[in-house]
């Protein structure tokens, strides 16, 4: 008990420089937690998501059944589910018009395929830069704390007729507190980044690999109406 309240105090009597280094840093920490279980939530709602659809999907379903099914409830859709939708709508877009080439049709589905991956990308990677900027500076906004208040003990040592260690240990103290500070807040960002990173190219290739699979019905299909 003793501990934390001599801790407290280092911060309540910190210069007031040091104290917005420690606002600062307590903020970022804080916003990033928030992020960190927002980001946990999500990936595992994705992951349930896919395997959800995809079992539905290779269930034996006729496809434009599927579609019909997901098309009138578009606004509720998963990434995984647009994906879907947006390919197999501008196949059966393209392919019903006369004249048009199979592989015309394939080549247009391919590419609204394509948009809805990248919107499924920029979903999966939303905060991520954030958790990475805090990793990486979090640290040296602690480390300028710290100099900044060692830098100030040093300096109350010229109006000291005799300098000791006691006269100088609380300044430096909390001073080192705001580097502590800045690797508690960097620490996890770190961790969370690179788990959520791995995790999302994971995901992503999920989709990719599903949106192969779907261009290869799409091309069978269209060749064999084709012939």
């Amino acid at each position: 008990m003793t501990e934390s309240l001599s801790i407290i105090e280092l911060v309540v009597n910190a210069s007031l420089l040091v104290q917005m280094v420690m606002a600062v840093l307590v903020m970022a920490s804080l916003v990033s937690w928030v992020m960190i279980f927002q980001r946990s939530s999500v990936y595992s709602a994705t992951q349930n998501a896919i395997e959800e659809f995809e079992d539905y999907f290779w269930s034996g379903i006729d496809l434009r059944d599927l579609y019909s099914e997901l098309e009138a409830d578009r606004d509720q859709l998963n990434d995984i589910e647009s994906i879907f939708v947006n390919g197999f709508k501008e196949y059966l877009r393209l392919s019903d018009q006369t004249g048009m080439e199979a592989d015309a049709a394939l080549q247009g589905a391919q590419r609204a395929m394509k948009v809805a991956l990248v919107r499924a990308e920029e979903n999966l990677d939303k905060h991520l830069p954030f958790l990475a900027t805090v990793g990486s500076t979090s640290p040296y906004i602690g480390l300028f704390g710290t100099v900044w208040g060692i830098m100030n003990s040093f300096r109350s040592l010229a109006n000291m007729t005799q300098a000791t260690l006691s006269a100088v240990a609380p300044g430096i103290s909390e001073a080192l507190i705001a580097t502590a500070m800045g690797l508690f807040a960097a620490i996890p960002a770190v961790i969370a980044y690179n788990r959520y990173a791995a995790r999302s190219e994971t995901l992503m290739n999920r989709y990719d690999t599903f949106a192969e699979e779907l261009s290869s019905i799409l091309y069978r299909a269209a060749h064999a109406k084709s012939l």
